[in-house]
């Protein structure tokens, strides 16, 4: 299995159980499409953009280190995509 990590940034205007909700839906997106998250998520806080995002100018953040096979980061993506509460989402590779 190959090392991803997925950065992704939630509205600032939810509350903190709908951004653990969100989180806990996010790792069971990666559980369902073969994947695993591998080391405790990094939180960030809340930041300040440099410009707006969907009409809003701070959000929080978060990284989610995961292993995956080939389709599992596609996969996820095309879930991430439709969340309400997700501003922005990036999945990149690591290196081993």
């Amino acid at each position: 299995m190959k090392k991803y990590e997925l950065a992704v940034v939630l509205s600032a205007s939810i509350d903190d159980n709908a951004r653990i909700d969100e989180i806990s839906k996010i790792k069971g997106y990666i559980e369902r499409f073969g994947g695993k998250v591998i080391e405790p998520i990094e939180e960030w806080g809340k930041k300040r953009f440099a410009f707006p995002v969907k009409h809003a100018n701070e959000g929080f953040y978060y990284f989610i280190p995961f292993e995956g096979n080939s389709v599992t980061p596609n996969e996820l993506e095309s879930y991430v995509r439709i969340m309400d509460n997700v501003l922005r989402y990036l999945v990149v590779a690591k290196e081993s």
